[in-house]
């Protein structure tokens, strides 16, 4: 596995390197974010590319935020923002920038080994269609429609469907089904849905999206569907039924 390690502070660079060639990874080291930049470039035109990339925040040249929008625009390569900034408001951004992960430091090796491997796992997922393009799970067919087992979403109307009954759902509610509908698998955190779906932060919205999973359970009539990942968030599960 390819992995690009954005790092201005070589010690930590270096140290952080030499544990991530111990555990199989092949490490291309840049210390700006025009370098990281440079390199995703190069390597998704003339290179193998890379598999993943880590990005500090605190860079010489440039916001590691602006730096993630950037590499968000033209690159679908997983981003794991590394950082001492751990204020909630910091994480929604950068989820919102498009990052798949955020690791505030120190951190502890393993989790963020497991974090590596679980973002490229979710990328590696993305299997190649009949047409050459990706077709990532969830995905809207070309209607505008998504089909997870029983339960039909129609996204452009927002009517969402059970065995072919039509199923009531607030504005909410449809926002939240589908937010997570169009990744299965993928674990959402909770504040990175309040952001997404409420357009606020975490602090005291907790409760409301406890109840809105609740009720959608209830509507849809599958309990199993919205998955809840203990002290992180929820996710889809892959099977409808």
């Amino acid at each position: 596995m390819r992995l690009l390690l954005v790092e201005d502070d070589d010690r930590v660079a270096a140290a952080l390197s030499a544990v991530l060639a111990r555990h199989g990874f092949e490490v291309a080291h840049v210390r700006s974010g025009a370098e990281a930049l440079q390199e995703l470039l190069v390597g998704g035109q003339e290179g193998p590319g890379f598999d993943v990339v880590l990005l500090d925040l605190g860079l010489p040249d440039q916001d590691g935020f602006e730096v993630c929008g950037r590499i968000r625009r033209t690159s679908t390569t997983p981003v794991i923002m590394v950082t001492a900034r751990a204020d909630v408001r910091s994480r929604i951004h950068g989820l919102n920038l498009g990052a798949d992960d955020y690791v505030v430091k120190p951190y502890d090796m393993g989790e963020l080994l497991a974090r590596i491997h679980a973002v490229s796992r979710r990328s590696a997922g993305e299997e190649p269609s009949a047409t050459g393009e990706r077709a990532v799970p969830g995905s809207p067919d070309p209607t505008g429609t998504l089909r997870l087992g029983a339960v039909t979403i129609e996204l452009p109307t927002r009517r969402v469907s059970v065995d072919g009954a039509l199923v009531p759902l607030t504005r909410k509610e449809f926002d939240l089904l589908a937010l997570l509908a169009q990744r299965p698998g993928v674990v959402f955190r909770r504040e990175q849905i309040i952001s997404e779906v409420w357009r606020t932060s975490w602090e005291g919205t907790g409760r409301t999206l406890e109840v809105h999973v609740a009720s959608l359970r209830s509507k849809l009539r599958r309990p199993a569907l919205i998955e809840t990942v203990r002290g992180v968030g929820y996710r889809m599960a892959t099977q409808g039924d």
